[in-house]
């Protein structure tokens, strides 16, 4: 044991390195599809799917889910936002370190097909495509926050929070060229990292 134990991964917010390189990917090489719907914003909606690049999948199966009824949701709302500065970059860090293997996962988000996902209320929002969103991102300096599930949770031990990061130089660094063959642009992905845990 004493072996193990010297072995851990200890990374910093400049290296993360991933935890295992076969749970992310699916038999065809390509990185395991973990939710597709909508990422809603104010008055618009930007369809999107999201793929494991780290982590763990479950993660994101358990916590993409409808507080009050435990199904799959398909819209995700962001609600707040929090400022790339280096501490709380270092805070999501270190939440990621004390969550251990098995209480986060990072996803890549691409834009999504809008007809799987088309809104219940179709003029209640506008669709717009996921790299105005990043644009909106990048603009304010500001990674998105949504907390999970979605609609709040009975259940105390089954919560987490998602941070939608745009591009830059915390989220570049889980990207691998799978990740890059799938964001075909710097404009048109989100990195999105869910960690177990109250907020």
């Amino acid at each position: 044991l004493s072996k193990m134990s010297g072995q851990r991964h200890h990374f910093t917010s400049s290296s993360f390195r991933p935890l295992t390189q076969a749970s992310k990917q699916d038999a065809g090489g390509k990185l395991s599809m973990a939710w597709n719907g909508m990422l809603l914003l104010k008055n618009s909606n930007f369809p999107a799917s999201m793929h494991l690049l780290e982590g763990d999948l479950n993660v994101a199966n358990s916590l993409l889910i409808d507080g009050s009824t435990g199904g799959k949701v398909t819209q995700l709302r962001i609600t707040q936002r929090l400022r790339l500065d280096q501490p709380k970059i270092d805070e999501v860090s270190r939440r990621i370190k004390v969550a251990g293997p098995g209480g986060y996962a990072v996803l890549l988000a691409v834009p999504g097909s809008s007809e799987e996902a088309s809104s219940s209320d179709p003029a209640a929002s506008t669709q717009r495509p996921l790299r105005n969103l990043v644009s909106y991102l990048k603009q304010k300096q500001a990674a998105g926050v949504i907390s999970l599930p979605v609609g709040g949770s009975r259940d105390k031990d089954n919560t987490g929070v998602l941070h939608a990061f745009p591009p830059c130089d915390f989220s570049q660094q889980f990207l691998d060229s799978s990740a890059k063959a799938l964001a075909k642009t710097e404009e048109d992905f989100l990195v999105m990292i869910i960690v177990r845990g109250a907020s």
